[in-house]
């Protein structure tokens, strides 16, 4: 079947394969299909050149849509990360969002370690050896645990 509709459209099969993956990135969340449906045009656009030269047969261009789609998501992968930017930086990094924030002491810091409560959670910290109720400022995140000095 799918040899007959390719038969068919000839070398708008290819367009068509790229439209369809166009629009299946609308509805398939991510963004990903559009580099691929891109591969797809590219080898269209191609095959209206060459569709009756000898050398332009099915599996050179099967194998140049490979090609370009793994290239084309590479490049559109690096050029939506090189551009990325965000209006909340600390978003999925709540450790990192607390650096600055001065708090008191829950608990002491014995051998090293304690803890702090910021808002309604309490937090690991490091840091010198420290009473209760010591008001400390948060200089650094490692992982989950705050390093903290007193103010």
């Amino acid at each position: 079947m799918l040899a007959k509709i390719v038969a068919e459209l000839g070398p708008w099969s290819w367009w068509v394969a790229g439209l369809v993956l166009l629009a299946a990135e609308m509805i398939v969340p991510g963004f990903f299909l559009v580099w691929i449906g891109l591969a797809a045009l590219i080898v269209g656009a191609l095959s209206l050149l060459f569709w009756d030269s000898a050398f332009w047969v099915w599996e050179l261009q099967a194998i140049l849509f490979a090609l370009l789609a793994v290239a084309a998501t590479f490049a559109g992968r690096r050029l939506t990360l090189r551009n990325a930017t965000t209006d909340e930086p600390f978003l999925n990094q709540r450790g990192e969002s607390l650096v600055g924030r001065t708090a008191t002491l829950h608990e002491p810091i014995r051998e090293g370690r304690g803890r702090i409560r910021l808002d309604d959670t309490l937090w690991q910290v490091m840091g010198p050896d420290l009473p209760v109720g010591t008001q400390v400022k948060v200089v650094s995140c490692h992982g989950r645990d705050l390093r903290v000095e007193p103010i």
